[in-house]
């Protein structure tokens, strides 16, 4: 029988080897900053009505803000932009005076060249483990056609060109 921390690890290796989109979840905290996040935890939900979601640790700065927050930006990051991605998943640094970013007209923090941004409303957050999973339901889309950065095997960076032959 596994004990738990085999458990642990051989689960981070399957995640790590399963790959993902990666996004940088942004929002505006009651003191009217820009706060957002690195997160590779993002899924569609539903069509009708148009839902995604996307889980933050507990033990994030920024995890009580996100749970009192009725909107956020889901940006699904492009794939020449594996440097925001490192500075959003880094602590204790002001990320957003180092990337080019704006604000919408719902007053949400939009990372510029990203692939896609997704606004939304809070739909419903879940309490799972050590993590909440919060669903938000999307107000407005801006489509960039380009490719996503791909996080897989503990890095990033873009679909082989293979991939699409």
């Amino acid at each position: 029988m596994q004990s738990n921390s085999e458990k642990t690890n051989a689960f981070k290796d399957a995640m790590a080897n399963y790959p993902t989109g990666v996004t940088v979840v942004t929002a505006i905290d009651d003191n009217n900053n820009p706060i957002g996040l690195t997160v590779n935890s993002f899924a569609s939900v539903s069509l009708d009505p148009l839902l995604v979601l996307w889980s933050i640790d507990k033990r994030v700065s920024t995890y009580e803000t996100f749970k009192k927050i009725d909107r956020f930006a889901i940006n699904l990051l492009a794939d020449n932009q594996e440097d925001i991605a490192s500075l959003f998943a880094r602590s204790h640094q002001d990320r957003f005076a180092n990337c080019d970013w704006s604000l919408s007209q719902h007053q949400l923090p939009i990372i510029k060249e990203a692939m896609a941004s997704l606004q939304c409303k809070t739909f419903k957050q879940i309490e799972a483990g050590d993590h909440t999973i919060l669903i938000g339901e999307i107000i407005a889309i801006d489509v960039d056609k380009k490719g996503p950065l791909v996080y897989h095997g503990r890095k990033m960076g873009a679909l082989p060109a293979s991939f699409h032959k």
